[in-house]
């Protein structure tokens, strides 16, 4: 294993990260894209030295929806949460425990009486803030047409992502984002949520070749993946890359988790640290 130069980069294997580097650099930018979860990927899980678990978090302890939504939205967390990270359940249970959860919150925010512009609101808000180094690398995409597939199971959605992303001026063409949806009324109320959710594992079931832009990302079969979970790596289930690179970024219960991160990934960044490892990797690869 190797500590990197750059403080908080943990390379397990150099070996099969230069090996992973050469095979993507082969193909260029043009046979490269990226595929990414975003709380606390894209997004910071610290800020000003508050923990922000993700961006439903912020909607949760403000004051958006009905007086009663915040006790039961954390009931839920505390009914749920304890099953998602045990590592004595199956993943089947966690599958069926997570899907439970996510649909009784989405009824719940639903007859709470969420709206777009709670939506708007929450998209301000500077507890939701990106990583030092992400808008360089999203601008960096762009510029040599790269495509970067969000996958998220958050709790708001795929109107919520690209508000953060244009709020900070840094949405694109080459930015394609796989996430829940809202059926909004003409009073712009949330009425139901599409079909199918997704949830903290599910994500591998995401059939991207059902989606529009799949055709954009089809033959780009060199990937760099990053995530925050262990099952994030699931994001490229079904792909058939032929390099990837797999980043992590571990925030907190690095002492408990990095073992298994160092199993799964072929790099991890601690410490809530910046992207710019991940940008300047792909400054190195499209060289």
């Amino acid at each position: 294993m190797q500590i990197n130069s750059m403080k908080n980069i943990i390379i397990p294997n150099q070996t099969t990260l230069e090996k992973a580097k050469k095979c993507i650099a082969s193909g260029g930018a043009k046979n490269l894209h990226l595929v990414s979860d975003f709380d606390r990927t894209i997004t910071k899980a610290f800020v000003d030295g508050e923990k922000v678990p993700s961006m439903i978090s912020v909607l949760r302890d403000g004051n958006y929806l009905t007086e009663d939504y915040a006790a039961k939205a954390q009931s839920l967390f505390d009914k749920y949460h304890p099953i998602e990270i045990d590592p004595n359940i199956s993943k089947k249970e966690k599958r069926k425990a997570m899907e439970e959860w996510w649909r009784t919150h989405f009824k719940l925010m639903v007859k709470s009486g969420l709206s777009k512009s709670d939506l708007l609101s929450i998209a301000k808000s500077k507890l939701i803030k990106l990583r030092k180094g992400v808008k360089e690398l999203l601008e960096l995409l762009n510029q040599n047409k790269i495509p970067i597939v969000f996958i998220s199971s958050s709790g708001l959605g795929r109107e919520m992502i690209e508000m953060i992303l244009k709020r900070e001026n840094c949405f694109s063409p080459y930015i394609h984002i796989v996430s829940n949806d809202f059926k909004w009324d003409i009073k712009g109320k949330a009425i139901a949520v599409k079909e199918p959710i997704i949830h903290l594992l599910n994500k591998e079931e995401v059939l991207l070749k059902s989606l529009p832009f799949y055709e954009k990302v089809a033959e780009r079969k060199k990937v760099i993946l990053l995530g925050d979970s262990l099952d994030d790596i699931d994001m490229v289930a079904g792909f058939p890359y032929e390099c990837l690179i797999k980043i992590a970024f571990l925030s907190y219960g690095i002492e408990e988790q990095l073992p298994s991160y160092k199993k799964s990934y072929d790099v991890i960044i601690l410490n809530d640290s910046s992207a710019r490892f991940v940008l300047n990797l792909v400054r190195e690869i499209i060289k």
